[in-house]
């Protein structure tokens, strides 16, 4: 990536600030780090940041207002990390114009996740190279093409994103829930049977063939993508 990320996380609680932190810093991001809501707007500006993580019970200022106020002038991604998971305040959310909402207990690593879609999706430069290598398969997110066994196949854009997600956490167990929110949103409201339609297709686009990976089922959980070990 040519311009290193800087994420502003304005969060109270200072426990999570330094996990936040440390998997921020881990994927290759500058985190900046303030613990009120005034502060925060006020590190926003000094900053200029490239996505802020941000609560919503804060002191001084909520995170409501530190919102407002930053969709008053600028764009800049906002993904709400609140212990509010309540329908309501995820509606008004996405009616304030952030870009993503997470609940509290959450895993490090979907935030990181999560950071990375919203990147990829308002500003696709700041996005590292996205490239998965496996024996007979390349799943290249920047192109937006999968290479299976020296053919490139055509796949739907969430066939795309269902794949490279499982590929890129290889062995890692997801349920259809956590699926349909990290590639679909929180707001998708359909049959979470759609991830075994997707999960179907992908399949039958790369076939059945021998090999070191695959995409397995688990039974009354959900799919991981398995990755035999060397």
């Amino acid at each position: 990536m040519n311009k290193q990320v800087k994420v502003l996380v304005v969060e109270d609680d200072p426990n999570i600030c330094e996990l936040v932190t440390l998997y921020g810093e881990k994927n290759g991001y500058i985190v900046n780090v303030a613990q009120n809501g005034m502060t925060g707007l006020e590190m926003f500006y000094d900053t200029t940041p490239d996505l802020v993580v941000l609560d919503i019970m804060l002191p001084e200022m909520d995170g409501w207002e530190v919102c407002k106020e930053i969709r008053r002038f600028q764009k800049t991604p906002i993904i709400i990390l609140t212990g509010k998971g309540e329908s309501y305040d995820k509606l008004k959310g996405f009616e304030l114009g952030t870009d993503d909402y997470i609940v509290k207990p959450f895993d490090p690593n979907e935030l990181m996740a999560r950071i990375k879609a919203v990147l990829r999706r308002v500003n696709p430069i700041l996005v590292e190279n996205e490239l998965i290598e496996l024996p007979l398969l390349k799943i290249d997110m920047n192109q937006y093409k999968v290479i299976c066994d020296t053919q490139e196949i055509v796949v739907a854009p969430r066939e795309m994103e269902l794949l490279y997600f499982l590929a890129s956490h290889p062995n890692q167990v997801y349920t259809r829930q956590q699926l349909l929110d990290q590639i679909w949103g929180l707001d998708f409201d359909g049959d979470p049977r759609t991830v075994d339609v997707h999960v179907k297709r992908i399949r039958e686009k790369l076939g059945d063939s021998d090999r070191c990976w695959r995409v397995q089922t688990i039974r009354g959980v959900g799919y991981k993508f398995e990755v035999d070990n060397e």
